[in-house]
């Protein structure tokens, strides 16, 4: 995907997903992920629910994966592009490249558990990977969070 304006357009969306998981549970990290496939066509969309669904899996990349796979037939996205507000785990790493998603495109890094080359680099060669999109929004989103949980929230 070479248009930088049509890059943030889908991370803004990603990041539309990260605040409905604030919304939907003041204890899931706002994390949010989009995945479009090569006519550019919204195809799966995922925010994480590890504690509204009680879930380890609840990652928002996992989400979008499983909801892509529904909409189209099958658990293979060659040429799908993912948007997600934070850099995925070495678990969503590993759903990324098995789904041969074809890129990544993240906002945050993840310092703590990062893998696609901040701690971790699962999907390289495979996957082409581009950080730093939108990262201050990103960033933003998960500060306001660890912020409020520190002050007494419950997490």
């Amino acid at each position: 995907m070479d248009d930088f304006i049509t890059v943030c357009k889908y991370m803004d969306i990603a990041l539309k997903e990260a605040r409905k998981a604030a919304e939907d549970s003041a204890k899931d990290v706002p994390v949010g992920c989009i995945i479009v496939n090569k006519k550019g066509e919204i195809i799966g969309r995922g925010r994480n629910t590890r504690c509204l669904h009680g879930s380890v899996l609840g990652h928002a990349e996992i989400n979008a994966l499983e909801e892509a796979k529904n909409n189209t037939g099958s658990y293979l996205l060659e040429g799908a592009v993912m948007f997600v507000t934070l850099e995925p785990c070495p678990m969503c790493a590993g759903a990324i490249a098995a789904s041969r998603v074809s890129e990544v495109y993240y906002g945050a890094d993840n310092v703590e558990n990062g893998a696609c080359g901040t701690i971790h680099n699962i999907l390289y060669p495979h996957t082409r990977v581009y950080g730093g999109i939108k990262a201050e929004e990103s960033k933003n989103l998960l500060r306001s969070f660890f912020a409020s949980i520190r002050k007494g929230g419950n997490y």
